[in-house]
């Protein structure tokens, strides 16, 4: 992905600098450019996400991987599968969406692929190491783990409400194969069509979303100053941990592009916990993923998940402040 994220900066580049002559202080010009890479990004790795999953689905045994997960329900050790397999994933909360449709298409529990939905893009490797490298191997623990216990019983809890009921129809009426129910010998070739035509549906119920979302993002990122959000969570706020989630959730930025946020608010003495709660709630939650997942999910749901998701984001700041 670094690669396609290369040749998107130059294209924001000449698209920005030099196509339209906007100068690198201009907020508009910030702003496309960010779009321009974001979209462009978010698009691909939702593309590739959904043929992908096409294709592991198409071979994978779903309905005893189903069947197996549905049995371990209750004892939360498939949220525990889903939410460690999130941590593994290095997507955002927009391209994880792909991923999730797929589980909830192939009849996965909702709190099971809600776990798996929550952790990716909270819990990212390159931000590991730069955890790692930048605030040493405690801090970097307790981030890790708190990504996946977040999704564990986010998703158990969402799961517990009784929100399946609250899934788009359009997800509720996918009809699930009928060879899924017996072994099937085609090859790739001939598996691929029915694979495209899914995966085109799955996009044209999303793309028109990232659009949206991305073109809002995109605004708030060229047109908000960093020094706003350090006003009004600065150490002294006793609200200051609910305060940095709130704000934090229309930036969209992913757990690297955030890294530097968290340095300069950390150097101007924010504590870490404030400072780990934005930056959660900027990687975690966004206005793209909300536009999207209207979607793939009906408002009490989206409501739903957000706000035990911002609650549980809290209560990892405090946490962290306490330990640090």
């Amino acid at each position: 992905m670094e690669i396609f994220t290369k040749l998107l900066t130059r294209l924001a580049d000449y698209v920005v600098h030099v196509l339209l002559g906007i100068p690198d202080t201009d907020t508009f010009g910030s702003a496309l450019h960010y779009f321009i890479i974001a979209f462009g990004s978010i698009s691909i790795l939702v593309v590739l996400v959904t043929y992908v999953m096409g294709v592991v689905t198409s071979y994978l045994p779903m309905e005893k991987i189903r069947d197996y997960l549905e049995k371990h329900k209750k004892s939360g050790l498939g949220n525990v599968v889903a939410s460690s397999l999130g941590a593994l994933t290095p997507f955002c909360s927009c391209s994880s969406i792909p991923l999730f449709v797929g589980m909830m298409q192939v009849r996965i529990p909702l709190g099971i692929s809600l776990s798996f939905l929550i952790t990716s893009p909270l819990v990212n490797e390159i931000a590991i190491a730069i955890f790692w490298l930048g605030y040493g191997w405690k801090v970097t623990i307790v981030y890790l783990l708190s990504g996946i216990v977040l999704g564990v019983i986010g998703g158990i809890i969402l799961e517990k409400m009784g929100m399946a009921k609250y899934v788009a129809e359009w997800l509720k009426d996918n009809e699930w194969k009928a060879h899924s129910r017996e072994k099937d010998s085609r090859n790739l070739l001939k598996r691929f069509p029915g694979i495209h035509r899914e995966a085109i549906r799955t996009l044209k119920n999303l793309v028109p979303y990232i659009f949206i979302g991305i073109a809002i993002g995109s605004f708030i990122h060229g047109y908000v100053p960093e020094s706003f959000f350090g006003t009004y969570i600065s150490k002294s706020n006793p609200f200051a941990i609910p305060i940095a989630v709130l704000v934090s959730i229309p930036l969209y930025i992913d757990a690297v592009g955030i890294l530097p946020i968290l340095d300069s608010l950390v150097d101007k003495g924010v504590p870490l916990g404030t400072a780990m709660a934005f930056i959660m709630g900027s990687i975690g939650l966004s206005i793209p993923e909300g536009l999207l997942l209207q979607k793939v999910m009906q408002r009490q749901l989206i409501i739903a998940f957000f706000s035990t998701i911002a609650i549980g984001m809290i209560i990892s700041g405090y946490l962290f402040n306490l330990l640090f």
